[in-house]
C-alpha cells in the first residue's frame, strides 16, 4: 500500500467522504465516533483506522496505519529500524522531524508532510499521516482536484 505524503495512503485521498471510501474498500469492520463526535471507521484487514471530522463536513482528514505492506518512495516502512526509514526519506529531501517519547514508544513528526512515525524498540510500528493545513490555516483537501 503506497503512501502518497500530502494527499493519503492507497486509493484513500483526503477529502474523501464516507461513502467514496465504502465504494472502493467496502464497509469497515468497525464504525464508531470519538470523543469529538468526528467519524472512526476501521478495516482490520488494511490495519488502518480513518478519521473524518466532524467539522468538515465528515471529510476524511487523518489515517493511522499498521500494515506490513506501506511503503513510502517504494521503501517498506513497517518493522524496519526508524534510522533505516529516514535515511530512505533523506533520498527525497525529508529530513526535519520532531522526536517525542512515550514509555518504550517514539514519534518522528514530520509536520512539512504530516506525517508520525511510531517507534517501539527502535523499530516502526505504526504510521500516521493527516491532511495538510494550507497557509490560510484551512485544510488542503485533495480529493475530486485534478
Amino acid at each position: 500500500m503506497k503512501i502518497n505524503p500530502k494527499n493519503g495512503i492507497d486509493k484513500l485521498i483526503f477529502g474523501m467522504k464516507q461513502n467514496d471510501v465504502t465504494a472502493v474498500y467496502g464497509k469497515p469492520d468497525r464504525n464508531y465516533k470519538d470523543e469529538d463526535d468526528n467519524v472512526i471507521f476501521a478495516y482490520n484487514k488494511l490495519k488502518m483506522r480513518l478519521t473524518f471530522y466532524v467539522e468538515e463536513d465528515f471529510k476524511l482528514g487523518y489515517i493511522v496505519a499498521s500494515s506490513p505492506e506501506l511503503e513510502v518512495f517504494g521503501y517498506k516502512i513497517i518493522n524496519r529500524k526508524i534510522s533505516e526509514v529516514k535515511k530512505d526519506l533523506a533520498v527525497k529531501g525529508i529530513t526535519k522531524f520532531t522526536q517525542e517519547e512515550f514509555d518504550t514508544f517514539e514519534n518522528y513528526f514530520n509536520e512539512e508532510n504530516w506525517m508520525i512515525f511510531q517507534t517501539e524498540f527502535d523499530e516502526v510500528v505504526k504510521f500516521e499521516i493527516g491532511a495538510i493545513i494550507n497557509q490560510k490555516d484551512e485544510f488542503d483537501w485533495k480529493f475530486g482536484k485534478k
